[in-house]
Parts: structure tokens; sequence; C-alpha cells
């Protein structure tokens, strides 16, 4: 969504020398030896930073090693970094253009910065290093990683999420994959500015959601579904309760009346385990007015849908897929995940029935995420659910830059719940369609 700016902190990226390395290795040894490191829980984090780095500051004046104070600043954050935080991936964590860490080997990570992916000079000093700092982060979350247990997903306490898998199922050593969330979530005028979105569309999603429509966000991974979908949940009215569900908490609701739900994965006996169609189906017992779901994945569509089709109207969602016809495929697939031995029919029927808009998003080469369709679901026809395109993006080609080339358009389509929102106080004017007033008198 942004433009790429060089990074201020690249210096801070560049691998230690051999040398260099093993005398990291060797205060880090001796700060144990002379260290109780228990008692750093007694203390504040201001005041364990300042004793570790007096006490390296004396060790190595004892090692008489000669060392330029460039260097030997750089060598205490790091043992500070090793000791009290997530060694190596602090520098990265620390960086707010990062926005996915990815560690495919000791040797071998990867960091997002403005939507692209590259190579950083930051290493772990074996996989026995890496494992130990997975660990330190899935066991702060009340979590286990080990042989008979290799895979976590779990979320920090930023709101960051973190998926780790271990041998035996790496077969290259550890993995960790770390996906940031801002503190502060984008706002439309932002995503304007990024040339995600129009002014136009950003009217139109804003009216469907004050006028209750049901909003299904789609696109593939990293596409910024959840950034849309923390912005149109901003338009909730600050009187309606909502209620949140999500497998891992992303979302950044403002508004005062909201209960956030999060699933749990089994415990160590595999009990324990609560589902998202679970949160669903309890949620309903809220006295929700909007429900708000991360990310569908399974059989909880089909809860969600029956909820969208009784009553619950203006409830807000994500999914995985290419296209808005690929969504509502998925999300047929996914009701049939809840083991009901439904007709086709009648399942494409609820679908035609629960939802109003399928907002389309799209990672591109330029690393922008855009809002490249808005289509409205008009029914059916036979077994065939239509829809009618609002909005596209309509790609023109790629500048000398890598840029993509192309622009926003309206259809000309003016979409059939236009009246129901008029009804409803919301008066989206025509020329938002790129269309005049078919009712106007000549």
């Amino acid at each position: 969504m942004m433009e790429n700016k060089s990074f201020s902190g690249e210096e801070s990226y560049q691998p230690l020398s051999v040398e260099e390395q093993e005398l990291k290795i060797k205060l880090y040894d001796k700060l144990l030896g002379v260290m109780d490191l228990s008692l750093i829980e007694t203390v504040s984090a201001d005041q364990a930073r300042g004793q570790i780095s007096e006490i390296c500051d004396r060790l190595m004046s004892d090692l008489h090693i000669p060392i330029n104070l460039a260097s030997r600043k750089r060598l205490i954050k790091l043992i500070i970094d090793e000791v009290l935080g997530l060694g190596p991936l602090e520098t990265l964590l620390a960086d707010p253009t990062v926005s996915d860490i990815l560690v495919n080997s000791f040797d071998r990570v990867y960091v997002e910065r403005h939507g692209k992916l590259e190579h950083v000079n930051v290493k772990f000093h074996s996989n026995a290093h890496l494992l130990n700092i997975i660990d330190r982060i899935v066991s702060s979350v009340g979590r286990r990683i080990d042989e008979s247990s290799p895979m976590v997903d779990a979320r920090l306490a930023d709101g960051s999420r973190v998926n780790a898998i271990i041998p035996p199922l790496a077969l290259d050593g550890p993995s960790l994959s770390i996906r940031r969330f801002g503190v502060d979530k984008l706002t439309a005028k932002e995503l304007i500015d990024y040339e995600s979105i129009t002014a136009d569309m950003v009217e139109l999603l804003q009216g469907g959601v004050k006028g209750k429509l049901n909003v299904l966000v789609s696109g593939g991974t990293g596409s910024g579904k959840t950034t849309l979908l923390n912005m149109l949940s901003g338009y909730i009215p600050s009187d309606e309760r909502i209620v949140t569900i999500e497998d891992s908490a992303e979302l950044q609701l403002q508004q005062p009346h909201t209960v956030r739900l999060e699933t749990r994965p089994q415990n160590i006996e595999g009990r324990g385990e609560v589902t998202q169609r679970d949160l669903v189906k309890n949620c309903l017992r809220m006295r929700p007015d909007r429900i708000v779901v991360g990310e569908v994945r399974g059989g909880e569509a089909l809860d969600m849908l029956t909820a969208m089709n009784t009553g619950h109207e203006g409830s807000l969602t994500t999914l995985h897929a290419n296209s808005p016809r690929d969504a509502l495929g998925r999300l047929e697939y996914m009701v049939c995940m809840a083991g009901f031995d439904m007709p086709v029919s009648n399942i494409r029927t609820q679908i035609a029935s629960a939802i109003d808009l399928v907002v389309q998003l799209e990672r591109q080469e330029d690393g922008r995420r855009r809002v490249i369709s808005i289509q409205e679901i008009n029914g059916m026809e036979g077994d065939v659910i239509t829809m009618s395109e609002i909005f596209r993006f309509t790609r023109e080609g790629i500048d000398e830059h890598g840029q993509i080339k192309g622009s926003f358009e309206a259809t000309g389509v003016i979409p059939g719940f236009h009246s129901k929102l008029k009804q409803r106080g919301i008066d989206l004017p025509y020329k938002l369609f790129n269309c005049g007033d078919p009712f106007a008198k000549f």
C-alpha cells in the first residue's frame, strides 16, 4: 500500500564477523556464570538493561580484547536482546516498516517491507539457538513446542501472529513466521492516499455498513483483508453491540460496546479445543447487533449464514479466494464441511439471501494492496447465484519503475440495495455509480 522507502536502520542488519560472533558467545556464557538471570523479573526492564550493560563492560575489560567503542556498544545491545528479548529478532521487531518476519532456517531470514519480500543479514548462531528463541516465544503465551507437538500458531502480546514448525516436520531445521500488525489501524483517507481504494468506493462501503448490509471481504494471503475489515467495522454505530470471533485476535475495534472472542486450541491431552463454530453458536445467545468473524475457514460458515438470514444483519467477515465468484464457491464448500447433507441449490439460496456485497482485494506485483472489485449479489437464476459489479480496478500495464498502471472505475450499475439504503436514511448519490438519476424528470 505504501511506496518503497529506504530503511534508516539498515546498518543494524549487518552480520557479525567471526571474531565478533565468538566474542558475543563468550561474553554471553560468562554473563550466565556471574549473573542470576532469575532475578531479572524482580527489577524493571531499564534497570535490567543497565545491570547487564555494566557487567558486560566489566567482562570485556577483564578479557583485554581490543575493540572499538561502536563494536562494544553493538555487542552489548545484542547480548541484552538475547537475555531480555528475542535475540536477533529484536532488531527486526523494532523496525516499524517490517510487516512480516520469515525465518526459513537459522541463517536465512526474510522480511516484508511495503509489500516486497527481501533478505536481511540477520542470523542465529545455530538451529539450537533458533529453537531456543521459538521456545521462548511460545512459552510466553502459555504454549509448548516439541517433537510430540511440533507446530504452534499463537498470538503475541502486541497482536502479532506467530507460526512455528520444527523437526521432524520441518526438514531443514526450525522455521518461524511472524505477521505483525500496526498499533494504529489505517484509516480510509490513508488507504485512498495509498491508492488502494477510491473515495467513491469508500462512500459506498460506508453506506453499506451503516445500512446493515452483510459484507464478505475476499482476497489472498497478505492482500489487506483484516486492514479493510478494521476500516469497515469503524462505520458501525457506537450504540450497537458487536461480537467479534477470531482464530487469533487481530481486529482493532474502537466501539465501546464490543465483546471479543478467540478460539482455543486443544491441550497436550487433545482436549479443551474451542472452535470458531462453537463461538459463532455461542455468540447468537449473546444478543449481538453485529457479528464480525475475522475469517471463515470451515463449518462455521453455515452458522454464520444462518445468523445473517435470521435477523443479524450488518455482519462482516473475510475469507481466502482469488475472485468474488471463487469466494462464493469456497463459502459453498465450507458449508458442506459442517456435515449436513444439503442440496447444492439450497446452499446457494442461503448464500444469495445472506450476502449483499463481496469486496475483492489483491496484493499486486508492485507491493500495493488494492480493492479490485466490489460486487453485489442479486439473487438466484436457476441454480446460479447472479452478481453485478459496481466498481472495478482495470489494469493497463506496468511502467518503467515496476509500478502497475491502471484506474478505478464505476461500471454504471446502480445496486439493487440502493433503495433499501435510502429507506434507512442513507442516500447514495447516483453520480457515485457514474450515471445520472434514472428517475429525474427532463
